[in-house]
């Protein structure tokens, strides 16, 4: 299958804020979404009692900064996405929760200009899974790693695969299936199957572990992972 382009991605959220600048529902198709946010976020204050800048690549609405600012004050904070309308209501909540600057960055990660070794932490939440090839995959990571001051870190949630094919059937078309069945019904999961095979190309979570070593991270840990969705991080 030809995959979705960043336009046809671009599209798609901009029609979707309301419910992405919502913390309760905005990820309801995500397992384990608000302890995530919450576990990622206490996991960032937990480290940086005084961080001096966040970024956050793909923040949609802002809902990770907006509840990181519940937990430190005067954060810096870079906001970028590919969707205008995501990165205007994202800038309006978080400039309310924070006294520190704000800037919106429209675009790519990948492609954007971003200052290297400028962030504390970089939180990066359901957008790795739109990368593609290998090269794809160790040229972001790079690239991220670049941006970290040292002892920062990178923070992920993301759709995960399975290494072993049977193992992701079962998991992914039963038991996630069921789960997306359960928010609605039958032709919902067949919904949201089918723009994820249209966009997204995710790796296994050992993949990007072992990914994020070779590119430089001293330390990786694995913070959670339910079925098809895993949180981790790692330090420079």
């Amino acid at each position: 299958m030809i995959k979705s382009t960043l336009e046809e991605i671009e599209s798609r959220f901009d029609q979707d804020v309301e419910r992405f600048s919502n913390l309760e529902t905005g990820q309801q198709t995500t397992l384990d979404a608000l302890f995530n946010m919450e576990l990622i976020t206490s996991g960032i204050a937990a480290r940086y009692p005084m961080p001096k800048s966040v970024l956050d690549i793909g923040c949609g609405a802002g809902n990770y900064p907006v509840k990181l600012l519940e937990k430190l004050n005067d954060v810096d904070v870079t906001l970028v996405d590919l969707s205008q309308p995501m990165l205007d209501r994202a800038r309006e909540r978080v400039e309310a929760a924070t006294c520190g600057k704000v800037c919106t960055i429209k675009g790519d990660f990948r492609t954007v200009a971003l200052e290297d070794e400028a962030y504390d932490a970089i939180v990066a939440t359901a957008v790795l899974h739109h990368l593609r090839d290998d090269q794809d995959w160790e040229s972001s990571f790079r690239k991220l790693y670049g941006l970290l001051t040292k002892g920062g870190s990178l923070w992920i949630f993301d759709l995960v695969r399975q290494q072993d094919q049977k193992l992701q059937e079962l998991i992914y078309n039963r038991y996630y299936g069921d789960y997306l069945k359960g928010l609605k019904d039958e032709a919902y999961r067949d919904h949201v199957f089918a723009y994820i095979e249209k966009e997204d190309t995710p790796k296994d979570l050992m993949y990007q572990l072992d990914l994020l070593k070779r590119v430089g991270f001293k330390q990786v840990d694995i913070l959670h992972k339910n079925l098809c969705f895993a949180s981790f991080m790692a330090i420079k």
